[in-house]
């Protein structure tokens, strides 16, 4: 038996720790997870997925808004765990707690590419064939440890984020057994630092998008899907976007046609269909019933 102290916070980190709670050979004895967040307008507190799921097991559960904060050192030493295992907590191990157990990291990326907040949304933002999963031993850098085991695989060219954390989740979770039930033999990889990147925390204002290059709009769409979501400059969302062409040469904006099922818009360079529109504070429409409404016609700006 394995004894664990697991670290993560968003839902991509509960389907870990899901995997170690049903694996026989692995006791999750402690869950670190980020403090409550105020959420929506009436900011009432929600817990993290890995919280939520770590009480329904009555595993113990420290929320610290550092992990250098007092007593969360100690809390981890009195387990005397075999394994400290993180997968998107949200904050850097000091080397105290590194040095407590070997300590292994679920990266939702091929590093070293990728290294830092936003891994999944870069994959898709940079239009990649190919995405997976690490498992690294930590260090004091961020995500440069020795490479323990990879899972990968092609990204499908319509797949967006949400359906991409899923499929990751997954081969995370498996991957977190192999790695644990064969540590002992394998003989870890250290990173290529000089073809190393870096990525940065997803911002609301990294969705705004133009009618410049249908490629980049369609990847934008996918790697911001469901958060923030993709938007013009007015702030008018962005719908079920599907590419319709990357080589076509038309007017920004320009409305090429008008459908049942949506509107293809031309960009300067391909054109993409849009299936709903909502402008700032007001209800999501169809992209038919929007342009209708503003009596727009082919030929015209949709903006």
């Amino acid at each position: 038996m394995k004894k664990v102290v697991y670290m993560g916070t968003p839902q991509y980190a509960k389907e870990i720790l899901q995997a170690l709670i049903y694996e026989k050979k692995v006791e999750v004895a402690l869950v670190l997870t980020q403090p409550d967040r105020p959420v929506g307008r009436k900011k009432e507190l929600k817990p993290s997925e890995v919280k939520i799921l770590a009480s329904k097991y009555n595993i113990a559960v420290l929320q610290p808004q550092k992990l250098t904060d007092s007593g969360v050192y100690s809390a981890i030493k009195e387990i005397e765990p075999d394994f400290i295992i993180v997968a998107a907590f949200g904050q850097l191990l000091p080397k105290s707690i590194l040095d407590i157990a070997p300590c292994i990291n679920l990266h939702a990326s091929l590093l070293p590419k990728y290294r830092g907040a936003s891994p999944v949304q870069q994959a898709l933002l940079n239009n990649d064939k190919f995405t997976g999963v690490t498992a690294m031993l930590m260090e004091e850098g961020l995500d440069s440890g020795p490479i323990l085991g990879y899972r990968y695989f092609k990204i499908p060219p319509t797949m967006v984020l949400p359906e991409l954390m899923d499929r990751l989740s997954s081969d995370a979770s498996s991957l977190t057994i192999e790695t644990l039930n064969s540590f002992e033999n394998i003989k870890p990889i250290e990173q290529i630092r000089a073809i190393s990147t870096h990525c940065k925390k997803i911002k609301r204002e990294d969705g705004e998008v133009n009618f410049d290059s249908a490629s980049v709009l369609y990847s934008k769409y996918r790697a911001f899907y469901g958060w923030p979501s993709i938007f013009l400059e007015n702030r008018t969302k962005l719908f079920g976007v599907s590419l319709i062409d990357i080589d076509s040469k038309n007017r920004a904006g320009e409305i090429l046609a008008i459908e049942e099922d949506g509107v293809i818009v031309g960009c300067k360079k391909g054109s993409i269909k849009i299936k709903e529109l909502q402008v700032v504070s007001k209800k999501r429409v169809s992209a038919k019933a929007y342009v209708i409404g503003r009596g727009l016609k082919v030929g015209n700006s949709l903006v």
